[in-house]
């Protein structure tokens, strides 16, 4: 490694900000898959409840550059279509 300061305050910076992105990736990834399962099990009420919750921390990922801003429109396009086209099974 090298031994200019420059290049030792750079690593750490990258060090710290590859624990920020992980830490928010994760979160991420998390609300969504909650988001899914709540799709493929039909259940249209807690998929309205954590769609906005999983809008906003697409819309938190995208602000702090954790992933692109295509990628997020992508996420939020497709989980709010797969949402809308939930039917409840009738109730027995």
């Amino acid at each position: 490694m090298a031994q200019h300061k420059s290049v030792i305050r750079q690593c750490r910076r990258s060090l710290r900000r590859n624990e920020v992105n992980k830490r928010n990736k994760s979160i991420l990834r998390t609300k969504i898959k909650n988001l899914k399962t709540a799709i493929k099990n039909d259940d249209k009420e807690e998929a309205q409840k954590l769609l906005p919750e999983t809008i906003s921390i697409i819309d938190k990922s995208i602000k702090k550059n954790t992933i692109h801003r295509n990628k997020g429109n992508r996420y939020k396009s497709r989980l709010t279509r797969q949402a809308e086209l939930i039917n409840p099974s009738p109730a027995k």
